[in-house]
């Protein structure tokens, strides 16, 4: 990058990597939201612990709690073994949660429990299980728009908003298109 905008992206993404806080990157759909998230891992503590991606807005609706926490056998129909959810893939690295504005309100409140206690409940499941991970969540939408509208919980988004990074977009950087351009000749020649 050549652009005093990027730049700052990356002292903060820097920053951020030294730290265990959960950080929100926000900006347009394309931007590098993810690079910059596993930047942020790759820098840090748990480099060398997993990094799992979980794109919200893919998630069914119906399995949704299932697939970020987990499952016990029997929990419902279909569900013939124990499924670790995405939460305990990442025990111990990173949950990168993208397009966590698409999260439905009852997910919402787990995932707060998740980040408040360090604990998260599987379906159908006894007792809750101790997760240890580091949250990066992204969005391209405005989470205080939804939660204005209800459609995002607002003690949520305060633990989400911690260190908050945006990432403009290419038409705010365009001293970066050369180099964009070239790296991707390179790439794909």
């Amino acid at each position: 990058t050549a652009s005093p905008a990027m730049d700052r992206v990356i002292a903060l993404a820097r920053r951020a990597a030294g730290s265990q806080i959960p950080i929100l990157i926000e900006g347009e759909s394309g931007v590098g939201k993810e690079l910059i998230a596993r930047a942020i891992q790759g820098s840090g503590d748990r480099k060398a612990k997993p990094f799992v991606t979980v794109n919200c807005g893919a998630l069914p609706a119906n399995l949704v709690e299932s697939i970020l926490f987990g499952h016990e056998r029997g929990a419902f129909t279909g569900a013939t073994e124990k499924h670790a959810g995405k939460f305990q893939e990442a025990h111990g690295g990173t949950l990168f949660l993208d397009e966590v504005g698409e999260l439905p309100l009852d997910a919402q409140v787990k995932l707060l429990r998740a980040l408040q206690e360090g604990e998260i409940d599987p379906v159908g499941g006894k007792r809750s299980v101790r997760v240890d991970f580091r949250l990066i969540s992204a969005t391209n939408r405005d989470l205080i728009a939804l939660v204005r509208e209800g459609r995002f919980r607002e003690d949520l988004y305060y633990r989400l908003n911690v260190f908050p990074i945006r990432v403009p977009p290419l038409r705010e950087r365009r001293e970066d298109i050369p180099e964009l351009a070239r790296h991707f000749l390179a790439r794909f020649a």
